[in-house]
């Protein structure tokens, strides 16, 4: 309590409003995290949403309202994570701190604006901090992760990038080759995967394998430098890099008359925009990374219009992220084909997939030797105990699990990797088994 002119004033030491009513909490870091039940919203749990709806208690930022009241130079924790990366440095570059303040916290502010540089040199300023990760699209997915590597500051590293390309705008290209030349400076080994030519071409050693693919590749048709490559006369892709050909456009007058009309499209990046996309055409969706294409293609497009063609009472369907969609009526079914795997299972193949595997147990089920033993089409499936190796139970081969150490699998050697008993096996079809026609490329 502390009296001046004859007023009382009531201070609490633990962080209690005598007027209000409110209490805090102990700072602890767990309570700046929303993944933890200290500092999550009780309401959503931390998620900022509830069956695709913004969280009521939290307004989707994930925190319980007790966070908010911790601030620094004006910004909550919650808010600083609305402001972009570029925003972000601006701020923490802005803080004034002294004393005991500037003691414990200058050498992680300076840790977080090098890592938050980072993603500026990748062309991601304009990200937040709390974006949620499930809504990147794959480009910025990948930069984030290069980001994150190139931000721990380790030298002798043997980095591995697959395809780190995809997804990316070609602008965005030069950005990140120059990255990893600086990963390389830093004394580190990139291995990169690729098909781009200015990643190709920007490298100091090309190893290039094939000639083809499938039975036709696994051999090393050259090794040296890009510049050497570029002179080889047995490559396919020193023949492709030649073909000045295959940078030349083509015009054409195709002009179609029926359009789709996406109406108010706000969602994430988008900003209340109207797209007419024609039908019975080849239409092409581009832009920089982060854009907005794959969310008014995949999330808009795809997902409104498989709602409006799945249910018969449309006029009823609440639309999401959209205003309004006109001229659907003249599509009778829309896929998605996307970067996910073909099959959920390992037992997963391209045979199942598109739906030729019951076709080819049909016809050796339709064989003399089928027939006069009685096998059904089941029998030529290995994911049936009739037809499978009784011993890696139609899988080709075994995991085997030893203590400490990674799993590591091993062909079976029952059946040898061809996931059929023998007497499955003993059916043929143009001299060759069930097994053998499956191993057959398509060509």
């Amino acid at each position: 309590m502390l009296l001046v002119n004859s007023k009382e004033f009531l201070f609490s030491k633990k962080r209690a409003c005598v007027k209000c009513g409110i209490s805090l909490p102990e700072p602890d870091p767990l309570l700046f995290a929303f993944n933890s039940k200290i500092g999550a919203c009780t309401y959503c749990q931390g998620l900022g949403k509830i069956e695709d709806n913004v969280c009521p208690l939290c307004k989707g930022s994930r925190y319980k309202d007790e966070v908010f009241y911790y601030k620094i130079n004006g910004l909550s924790l919650p808010e600083f994570c609305e402001l972009s990366i570029e925003k972000a440095i601006e701020f923490l570059k802005g803080l004034k701190l002294e004393g005991k303040e500037k003691i414990l916290a200058e050498g992680l502010v300076s840790e977080i604006i090098s890592r938050l540089e980072y993603l500026i040199e990748l062309g991601l300023g304009y990200l937040t901090l709390g974006r949620s990760a499930d809504t990147l699209s794959s480009g910025e997915a990948k930069r984030v992760r290069i980001s994150a590597e190139i931000g721990s500051n380790l030298t002798g590293v043997a980095y591995i990038l697959d395809e780190p390309t995809i997804g990316l705008h070609p602008k965005d290209n030069a950005k990140l080759i120059k990255v990893l030349k600086s990963l390389r400076d830093k004394g580190n080994t990139i291995i990169v995967v690729e098909h781009d030519e200015e990643t190709i071409l920007s490298a100091d050693y090309v190893l290039d394998l094939g000639p083809g693919g499938g039975k036709k590749g696994g051999e090393v048709v050259f090794i040296g430098t890009p510049s050497e490559l570029l002179r080889n006369e047995i490559s396919e892709t020193a023949k492709a890099l030649r073909d000045i050909n295959r940078k030349q456009l083509k015009s054409f007058k195709r002009k179609p008359s029926k359009f789709i009309l996406l109406e108010g499209a706000h969602l994430r990046n988008l900003k209340n925009i109207n797209v007419s996309i024609p039908l019975n055409a080849l239409t092409v969706v581009v832009g920089v990374s982060g854009s907005g294409k794959s969310t008014l293609i995949c999330d808009l497009l795809y997902e409104n219009l498989k709602k409006l063609l799945g249910t018969k009472n449309k006029a009823n369907l609440d639309l999401w992220g959209i205003k309004n969609i006109k001229g659907f009526e003249n599509i009778k079914r829309i896929y998605l084909v996307d970067h996910s795997p073909i099959g959920n299972t390992p037992r997963s193949t391209p045979a199942t997939y598109i739906n030729v595997f019951t076709n080819i147990r049909e016809v050796f089920a339709n064989t003399p030797l089928a027939r006069q033993r009685g096998y059904k089409e089941s029998r030529f499936s290995f994911n049936t105990e009739e037809g499978q190796c009784p011993h890696c139970k139609g899988q080709g081969y075994l995991k085997v699990e030893i203590k400490f150490l990674p799993e590591v699998y091993q062909v079976c050697e029952y059946c040898e990797g061809k996931r059929y008993n023998p007497e499955t096996l003993e059916v043929y079809f143009k001299g060759k088994n069930i097994s053998e026609v499956l191993n057959m490329d398509f060509s």
